[in-house]
C-alpha cells in the first residue's frame, strides 16, 4: 500500500508515533489509509448537510476494512459572492481547492480518497486533483436542494431571486413580495434547484464515472443520499485494493459521455471551463471543438430550470442519471466507472419513470444539445452561449453595441433603465486575466430577464455566466480584452451580429477598421495588482483552454 511508505520499517518509528497520537488503534495500523477530502461549511447551502453524509462515509470506510482521516477542503458560494468582489475568488479558487487535496493526499502518502463535495468550483477542483494525485478515488456529490414553496408555487434561486431584482425595478412586484420570495426561495441544504453549474457537475461526476449510480440527482436530505454516503466509503476500499486509479475511468471515451450527457441535460457553460480543466490533469487532449461537435448530434432532451421548467427533484424521480443514460445509450461509450459497472450495465437495468421529464429523441426539445461554440472576428478562439435557454426568435440577432469595462458599470446602466430593445450589452476585462477571476455575469443576465427584455437585448462577455443564465448571452469570448482580444476594441454604436445556429459572433466592422484600432489599443490597468489573485492573474490561461494555470 501507498501508506506503507509513512507506517512500516524502523525508521518510521517517528511517523508510527505521530499517527498514533491521532488516536488509531494498533490493530487499524495495517488498513488502507482513506483519506475524506469534505467541503462543509456553514456557509454554503450545498455544504451545510454534509457533517450527516461525512459519518455515513465513515461507517462505509470501517466497515470494508479501511480507516478514514478527514481533512477541510474550502468552498465558495457563487450565489453570495455574484455581483460583488467576492466573485474573483470563485474560478481561482478551483485551482487552490486542486493544489490542497493534492498537497494532503501527497504529504501523508493516503491510498484512497473520498471527496464529498456539491457547488461549483470545488466540484471541478476535486476531480482535477484526484486526476494528479491518482490514488483510488470516489466523489459524493451532496445532493441537489428541494423547491422552495409559496403559495402553492414552486420556487428556484435564479428565477425567483435575482431575477426577481429586475421585476421589482420595473414595478412587476411588490417589495412585501421580494420579502417573501427570499425566505422561501432555498429552503434547505443542497446545490440550488435547477441545472446551474454545481448540478451539471454532479451530473457530469456520475456520467464521467467518478460517482456511484444515482449520486447525482439523489436529494441532499434523503435517505437514499446516506445510503449512497455509505456505499461510497466501502466501495472506495475496493478501488484500494483493485488497484483501480481515477486515470483507468477518466478516459477520452468517459468524457465524451459526460459532454453528451451535459449537453441533453442543456446543463452549465461553465463545463466548457471544468471538463477540459479536468481533462488535462488526466492527460486527456479535449479542445472546444469536441464540445460543439458532441452537441451537433447530441438531442436535449430534459428542459432544465433556469431555460426550462423542471427542476432536480423532477429529474430525480424520473430515474437520474442512468435513466438519462439508457436514453442516449447508442451514442454512448461503453466505459468504465467507479462501481465496478459499465455505462451500459448501468443504462439497461434502469427504467425511464417521467417521459416528460426525460423525453424520448423524437419529441426532443432541440436536436441539438444545450451547448453551441461560436467563432467569429469577436472570438477567433472561440465564445459559449446555452442555446437550449435562447429563444428560437433570438438565435439570430443584430445590435448596436453599448461596451461597459466591468459587471459594475453594465448592472447600473441596466437597473437605471438605459439598456434598450436593440441594444447588446458588452461587458469586457472580466476574463480570466481581466478580471481577475473570469467573474459570473448572473446578476446583469438576471436583471435583463427580470426587465422583460431577454427577447430584445443580448449580452456578451470575457467573463462567463452562472448556470442560472438564460437568454441570449455570449461568455468566454477569446482571447479576452486583456489579452488584446477584438472585444477590447469595441465602441458604443457598432454593430454586432449573433447567429447561433452558423455558430458565428462578428462584430461589423472591416479588417482594415479592426487592425486600426487594435493597434491604437491602450488595456486597462490591472485591476487587483497585490496578493493571490495577482499571482493568478499572471499565470492563468485562456477560457479556451479552461482556464488552466501554466505549469
Amino acid at each position: 500500500m501507498k501508506s506503507d511508505l509513512i507506517k512500516k520499517g524502523i525508521e518510521r518509528l517517528p511517523h508510527r508515533a505521530l499517527l498514533y497520537a491521532t488516536g488509531i488503534p494498533r490493530t487499524e495500523m495495517g488498513k488502507p489509509f482513506i483519506g475524506v477530502a469534505s467541503s462543509f461549511t456553514d456557509l454554503i447551502p450545498g455544504h451545510v448537510g454534509m457533517r450527516d453524509l461525512e459519518r455515513f462515509i465513515e461507517k462505509g470506510v470501517h466497515a470494508a476494512g479501511g480507516y478514514p482521516f478527514f481533512f477541510g477542503i474550502p468552498g465558495i458560494c457563487d450565489g453570495i459572492a455574484m455581483g460583488h468582489s467576492g466573485m474573483h475568488y470563485s474560478l481561482p479558487s478551483r485551482e487552490l481547492i486542486a493544489d490542497m487535496v493534492e498537497t494532503v493526499a501527497q504529504a501523508h502518502q493516503l491510498d484512497g480518497l473520498v471527496l464529498l463535495t456539491n457547488c461549483d468550483k470545488i466540484t471541478p477542483g476535486m476531480l482535477m486533483a484526484l486526476a494528479r494525485v491518482n490514488v483510488p478515488s470516489i466523489v459524493v456529490t451532496a445532493g441537489p436542494m428541494i423547491s422552495g414553496h409559496m403559495k402553492s408555487r414552486r420556487l428556484s434561486l435564479v428565477n425567483d431571486t435575482f431575477e426577481a431584482i429586475g421585476k421589482y425595478k420595473k414595478g412587476l412586484i411588490s417589495e412585501a413580495e421580494i420579502g417573501e420570495l427570499e425566505q422561501c426561495a432555498c429552503p434547505g441544504a443542497g446545490s440550488c434547484q435547477g441545472m446551474y453549474t454545481a448540478n451539471t457537475m454532479a451530473c457530469v461526476t456520475e456520467a464521467l464515472g467518478m460517482s456511484l449510480p444515482e449520486c447525482a440527482t439523489a436529494l441532499a436530505v434523503s435517505s437514499k443520499k446516506r445510503r449512497i454516503a455509505f456505499q461510497s466509503g466501502q466501495r472506495v476500499v475496493e478501488l484500494v485494493k483493485k488497484k483501480i486509479t481515477p486515470k483507468k475511468i477518466m478516459t477520452l471515451k468517459a468524457f465524451e459521455n459526460a459532454i453528451r450527457i451535459d449537453m441533453a441535460l442543456g446543463g452549465s457553460t461553465n463545463t466548457v471551463l471544468h471538463i477540459p480543466a479536468i481533462a488535462h490533469e488526466a492527460g486527456v487532449n479535449l479542445p472546444l471543438e469536441v464540445f460543439d461537435r458532441l452537441s451537433k448530434d447530441t438531442p436535449h432532451i430534459s428542459n432544465m430550470l433556469p431555460g426550462g421548467e423542471h427542476y432536480l427533484e423532477d429529474l430525480e424521480y424520473a430515474g437520474g442519471i442512468p435513466a438519462v443514460l439508457k436514453r442516449l445509450k447508442h451514442l454512448l461509450n461503453n466505459a468504465p466507472t467507479v462501481s465496478g459497472e459499465k455505462i451500459y450495465d448501468i443504462a439497461d437495468r434502469v427504467d425511464i419513470i417521467d417521459e416528460e421529464v426525460i423525453r424520448p429523441l423524437n419529441r426532443a426539445h432541440h436536436k441539438e444539445g444545450g451547448i453551441a461554440v461560436l467563432k467569429g472576428n469577436l472570438a477567433p478562439y472561440g465564445a459559449v452561449v446555452k442555446q437550449s435557454a435562447v429563444s428560437k426568435n433570438m438565435m439570430r440577432y443584430k445590435g448596436k453595441a453599448r461596451v461597459f469595462d466591468s459587471e459594475e458599470f453594465a448592472m447600473r446602466a441596466i437597473l437605471g433603465g438605459n439598456i434598450k430593445a436593440g441594444d447588446v450589452v458588452v461587458i469586457r476585462y472580466e476574463g480570466p486575466k481581466g478580471g481577475p477571476g473570469m467573474r459570473e455575469m448572473l446578476s446583469p443576465t438576471a436583471a435583463i430577464a427580470g426587465m422583460g427584455l431577454s427577447e430584445s437585448v443580448a449580452l456578451i462577455t470575457d467573463g462567463r455566466f452562472s448556470g442560472g443564465t438564460r437568454g441570449p448571452c455570449i461568455g468566454h469570448i477569446s482571447p479576452e480584452a486583456m489579452e488584446k482580444g477584438p472585444i477590447a476594441i469595441l465602441k458604443d454604436g457598432d454593430l454586432i451580429s449573433i447567429d447561433i445556429p452558423k455558430r458565428r459572433i462578428e462584430a461589423l466592422l472591416d479588417d482594415k477598421e479592426i487592425k486600426e484600432r487594435l493597434k491604437n489599443l491602450k488595456l486597462q490597468k490591472p485591476k487587483i495588482t497585490r496578493g493571490w489573485l495577482a499571482r493568478y492573474a499572471q499565470l492563468v490561461t485562456s477560457a479556451s483552454t479552461g482556464a488552466v494555470m501554466k505549469s
